[in-house]
């Protein structure tokens, strides 16, 4: 999808999202250069206060971006949407600035409201590896992600929801967060996820809910193309990796292979560090074992 039907697609996103306060877009596509051997940013749209500066080259030629919010957060009423297309052959990073901060919207206003829009063409790379979703007191937050792959197109996709401000004591303090991800291989679906949280209204910390356990993650690993076994020695060897890191009432984690070409981790965990940690390091064997090349960390802006 180029740079204009993305923003055209988004446009008509909104139509169906009644007031808001802030309505604000971000289309970014990307290219290879087959000579230079680089992804390159080849376009974007930039509306505040979502901000792309520049796009960096790692040393495996991918292009790295930050998302910027330069507003701090998401405050309630608020419409963002994001577009990114990958082109042909292009390697793509995406991470955030630093967390997601979601804050308490006035009575009369809508839930803040994320729609996400990613394609990857064919033989496609792209890792979106953002830091972690924090709910404030009172806060309500709906996300909606899209994810289409092409043939021989790879995804490394995590996302990690946190309790709240756990340094202010505000535990579960929000009042509902909705995340509906869809991700489809070659226009078919393979992944579904819908996942609603009311804590004021349901108690999570049962233990038919979350337990003990605070932050939550969910971690996809895609590569269209790829046979079943590949995938079924993956999800044991990532199994192996992973019993070795769980430690009841601190960290879960379970492994499963998709319908195809692909699979999820999730995790639930007492303390985010733990997430984090873990979470990069099944990134890059996952990526080793996958792709023979390894994760490179994203660099962080001061």
């Amino acid at each position: 999808m180029t740079t204009v039907a993305a923003a055209a697609h988004i446009k008509a996103e909104r139509e169906i999202v009644p007031s808001r306060t802030v309505d604000a877009a971000l289309s970014l596509s990307f290219s290879l250069e087959p000579f230079a051997n680089r992804t390159t940013l080849a376009g974007s749209h930039q509306e505040p206060p979502l901000k792309v500066v520049r796009a960096f080259t790692n040393e495996d030629g991918s292009a790295f971006v930050h998302l910027h919010n330069v507003s701090g957060g998401v405050l309630g009423g608020d419409r963002l949407a994001t577009s990114v297309d990958v082109g042909a052959s292009a390697s793509v990073q995406l991470t955030t600035t630093g967390a997601t901060r979601v804050y308490r919207p006035r009575a009369s206003v809508e839930p803040a409201y994320q729609r996400n829009d990613f394609y990857v063409s064919e033989n496609g790379m792209l890792e979106y590896v953002p830091d972690p979703i924090i709910p404030f007191s009172g806060a309500r937050y709906l996300q909606r992600t899209t994810i289409h792959l092409a043939d021989g197109a790879g995804l490394f996709w995590w996302e990690i929801l946190a309790p709240g401000r756990e340094a202010r004591g505000e535990v579960f303090q929000y009042e509902s967060v909705e995340m509906k991800t869809d991700i489809f291989a070659v226009g078919r679906p393979i992944a579904s996820e819908r996942v609603r949280l009311e804590p004021l209204a349901r108690n999570i910390s049962q233990l038919a809910r979350l337990g003990p356990y605070r932050y939550s993650a969910t971690f996809y690993i895609c590569r269209v193309g790829l046979g079943g076994k590949a995938w079924v020695a993956a999800e044991s060897r990532l199994r192996q990796l992973v019993e070795d890191l769980t430690i009841p009432g601190e960290l879960l984690i379970g492994v499963s292979t998709l319908i195809e070409y692909g699979i999820v981790i999730r995790f639930l965990a007492h303390r985010g560090r733990a997430v984090a940690r873990v979470l990069y390091f099944l990134w890059n064997a996952a990526k080793t074992l996958l792709c023979g090349r390894i994760a490179i960390p994203p660099r962080k802006l001061n």
